[in-house]
């Protein structure tokens, strides 16, 4: 029962991963960057929200604006990396990012402080269902269901709509479509804006459960590149998987006493497991 119990407290947690590592592998597969700045930004939504909250504002009316903040960061990001890196290399826009991440880090820290952590409202907390006896919460079941739609959804626009045609075409060939009539730029503003706004969400969901400053909100992107390696930064389903499957492992990690202070470098572990195992081939086939 004690395993069932961490087991389903880790679902809130693992929805939130798999949310961040799906709108980390968005950026990836529609606009072809390697997005280290995703979490930063998110914590930046979710830190606009609880001031907000904090200021007397409704949280109905905080958590949208959160979300707008973030969205325009994550455009604000997207328009640079469209206007000056568009042609560049993979390597060289995962180094733009990991510049704003460090940027946004930075400025996070100055603006919401580092030695208050702030108190974030927890409106899902409560208990939406029993399960063999184990309570599931509300923010268990609402970040799963978005995870599950974002995983589903993007998917099926790039397999089945024109507009997932003309993404695609943007992301392998952006000048090529430009010069057929395609909008890129437009195109690809849009989805910086969406995935700043659903890793905002993500923040927002899983930081009543971590610790209230920015730094804390901002390693989350470690989890998320987790997830999205595992999905190998292709498939929507296995980056979904990899993220929920995270979370479940964080929270039977909890019930191990000698590992409920190392639980943070599972992520890491999984990074480094994933990576070993997709470069096997190479490291036998040169010894062979």
């Amino acid at each position: 029962m004690l395993l069932l119990s961490a087991a389903v407290a880790g679902l809130a947690t693992g929805g939130a991963y798999a949310l961040l590592g799906l709108s980390t592998l968005l950026t990836h597969r529609l606009v072809a960057v390697v997005n280290f700045a995703q979490a930063a930004v998110g914590a930046f939504g979710a830190f606009t929200m609880v001031v907000l909250f904090d200021a007397g504002v409704p949280l109905a009316v905080a958590a949208p604006c959160g979300l707008v903040v973030a969205a325009a960061l994550h455009v604000g990001l997207g328009a640079v990396v469209v206007r000056w890196f568009a042609e560049a290399g993979v390597g060289v826009k995962a180094a733009v990012t990991i510049a704003a991440y460090t940027g946004l880090v930075a400025l996070g820290l100055r603006l919401f402080g580092a030695q208050h952590p702030r108190r974030f409202p927890n409106p899902l907390g409560g208990p939406a269902l029993t399960l063999g006896g184990v309570v599931v919460t509300w923010a268990a079941v609402v970040t799963m269901l978005l995870a599950a739609l974002f995983a589903v959804l993007p998917a099926v626009v790039l397999r089945r709509t024109r507009v997932g045609l003309l993404l695609r075409a943007a992301a392998e060939r952006p000048t090529t479509a430009q010069l057929v009539g395609i909008r890129v730029p437009r195109l690809s503003l849009a989805v910086w804006a969406v995935a700043g706004a659903a890793g905002a969400l993500a923040v927002m969901v899983v930081a009543p459960q971590l610790a209230g400053d920015f730094g804390a909100q901002a390693l989350l992107v470690t989890p998320a590149l987790a997830a999205a390696l595992v999905g190998g930064f292709r498939s929507f389903t296995w980056t979904f998987v990899g993220g929920v499957a995270l979370g479940v492992l964080q929270g039977l990690a909890s019930t191990v006493v000698a590992l409920q202070h190392y639980r943070g470098v599972l992520p890491f572990l999984v990074v480094l497991v994933v990576l070993l195992w997709t470069r096997r081939r190479d490291r036998w086939d040169s010894a062979a």
